[in-house]
C-alpha cells in the first residue's frame, strides 16, 4: 500500500501539523517546575500550563470538525495553523503565569480547528488501500508526538530555555502553511448550519467535569458537569442539525471506539506524568534526566509503529490492536516490580502496535457525511481522556507517593480498553467505509 509522490506531500504536511498540535499537549508535563520557577505564581497553576491546553482543545473540536464541513476544510486548517503559530509566539514571549495560561488556551483552541481537518482532508485525497495506508499514519504520528512531548520539551528547557519549547512552533507553522497550497478544498456536500446551543453545553459540560478533577476535586462541579452532557445528549436528539450526528451511534463500533480512545490515552499520558514526578520528586533528578526516562517509552513506539504498518496491520489488520495492549498490560505488571527502563520499553512497544490500527478501525464504519462529527468526537474525547489521566493518575500518585498505585490503576483501565476493543468494528488489509 506505497502513497503515490503527488499524494505524500500533502499527506506529511497534515500530518506535521498534526504532530506540532498534539505534542504541545504533553510538552510542558516535564518543564512545568521550571517555568514556574521562572515565571512565580502558586504552585497551583502548573498542572493548568497543560490543562489550559487539552481543555478548550477538547470542547471545540466539535466545533472545529463541523466548520471544516461548512467553511471548507483546507480554509480552517490554514487558519488554525495561523492561530497556532501567534498562539505560540505569545507562550514564548510571555511575562507571567497568567499570560502563559491564556495563550495556552488559544493554542488549544487553534489545535481544535486543525486537528479535525486532518481526517477530513486525508479521506478527501485517499480511497481503498491508499486510503487505509494514509490513515495508517496517524495513529503512529499522534501516538509518537504524545509520548515526544516530554522528552522534548526536557531537552529544549535543559538546552535552551522553556521557552524556546514554544517558540519551536513557529518556523514549522511557517513550513505548514507554505505546504498547504498543495492541499485541496473540501467540505460537507451538503453543509449544515453550526449548532451554537449544542456547542456552549458540551463546552460547558466538559468543562464542568475535568476542571474539579485538576483543582479541588469538587464532586458537586464534576457531577452538575455530567448532569449538563446528560442534557447535551437529549439536546442533540431532538435537533434537525446536530452538532454530533447521532447517526454516529447506530453501530456499536463508534462508540467503543470512543471509549477504547478515552481509556487508552488516559492511561498513556498519566503513566507518562507519573513516572516524570517520580524521577523528579522521589529519585531526585533533574528536568533532561526524567525526559530521558521516557526514552524508551517513546522509542519503543517509534520501532513497533513502524514494523506494524509495514508488515503486521496490512496482513492481520485490527487484530494486532489486542497485541499491542497486551503488551503494554505485560510492561505495566513488569513496572510492579522495579524494572522501568525494560518496562517502558515493552510498554512502548504495546503503544504503537496498537496506535497503527486503531484510528482506521474506528473511522471505517463513519460515513462521507459523518466525517467532521466523528472526527471532532474522537479527537474529543482522545483530549479527555489525556486530561482525565493527567488529573487521576497525578492525583494517586501525589496524595499517596505510590507509584504502585498508579500502575495498578493502569492495568485495570488497560484491560477495560481491552473490553471496549473487543466491541470495535473489525478490519482486515484496509477499511471499507460504509455506503452513504
Amino acid at each position: 500500500m506505497q502513497l503515490t509522490k503527488t499524494g505524500s506531500v500533502p499527506l506529511a504536511t497534515l500530518l506535521a501539523a498534526e504532530a506540532m498540535n498534539v505534542l504541545d499537549a504533553t510538552i510542558t508535563q516535564v518543564a512545568g517546575p521550571a517555568i514556574h520557577a521562572d515565571l512565580g505564581g502558586p504552585a497551583s497553576a502548573i498542572p493548568w500550563f497543560g490543562a489550559a491546553y487539552t481543555l478548550p482543545f477538547a470542547m471545540l473540536l466539535f466545533t472545529g470538525g463541523r466548520l471544516g464541513d461548512l467553511l471548507g476544510r483546507r480554509r480552517v486548517f490554514l487558519c488554525g495553523v495561523t492561530m497556532f503559530a501567534l498562539a505560540s509566539l505569545c507562550c514564548a514571549l510571555a511575562p507571567g503565569t497568567g499570560v502563559l495560561i491564556g495563550a495556552r488556551a488559544v493554542q488549544g483552541m487553534a489545535a481544535a480547528l486543525v486537528i479535525p481537518q486532518t481526517f477530513g482532508l486525508i479521506k478527501a485525497m485517499f480511497s481503498g488501500p491508499a486510503l487505509a495506508a494514509a490513515l495508517g499514519w496517524n495513529g503512529p504520528v499522534v501516538g509518537l508526538s504524545a509520548v515526544s512531548g516530554p522528552l522534548l520539551g526536557a531537552l529544549l528547557t535543559d538546552l535552551v530555555s522553556w521557552r524556546a519549547a514554544f517558540l519551536v512552533n513557529v518556523p514549522i507553522s511557517l513550513a505548514v502553511l507554505v505546504a498547504g497550497r498543495t492541499l485541496p478544498e473540501d467540505r460537507a456536500e451538503h453543509p449544515v448550519r453550526l449548532d451554537v446551543q449544542g456547542t456552549l453545553l458540551a463546552s460547558l459540560g466538559m468543562g464542568l467535569v475535568v476542571y474539579p478533577l485538576l483543582d479541588r476535586w469538587n464532586w458537586a462541579l464534576f457531577a452538575a458537569g455530567a448532569a449538563v452532557l446528560v442534557l447535551f445528549g437529549f439536546h442533540q436528539r431532538n435537533r434537525r442539525h446536530p452538532l454530533v450526528e447521532p447517526s454516529l451511534f447506530e453501530h456499536r463500533g463508534f462508540p467503543a471506539a470512543l471509549a477504547a480512545s478515552t481509556l487508552f490515552f488516559a492511561v498513556m499520558n498519566g503513566l507518562m506524568l507519573v513516572v516524570v514526578l517520580h524521577q523528579q520528586l522521589d529519585e531526585g533528578l533533574g528536568v533532561l534526566a526524567s525526559g530521558l526516562t521516557l526514552l524508551p517509552w517513546s522509542g519503543g513506539l517509534a520501532i513497533s509503529s513502524w514494523v506494524a504498518g509495514k508488515w503486521l496491520v496490512p496482513r492481520h489488520g485490527s487484530r494486532v490492536a489486542f497485541a499491542g495492549l497486551a503488551l503494554l498490560l505485560a510492561g505495566i505488571l513488569l513496572a510492579l516490580g522495579g524494572t522501568l527502563p525494560i518496562a517502558l520499553g515493552i510498554g512502548g512497544l504495546g503503544l504503537g502496535l496498537f496506535t497503527v490500527p486503531f484510528f482506521t478501525a474506528a473511522l471505517s464504519v463513519v460515513r462521507p457525511q459523518e466525517t467532521g462529527s466523528a472526527a471532532g468526537l474522537l479527537n474529543a474525547v482522545q483530549q479527555v481522556g489525556a486530561t482525565l489521566g493527567i488529573a487521576v493518575f497525578g492525583s494517586v500518585f501525589l496524595h499517596g507517593r505510590s507509584v504502585v498505585g498508579a500502575f495498578s490503576l493502569a492495568a485495570v483501565l488497560v484491560v477495560a480498553t481491552m473490553v471496549a476493543t473487543v466491541l470495535m468494528p473489525r478490519t482486515g488489509a484496509f477499511a471499507t467505509p460504509r455506503r452513504p
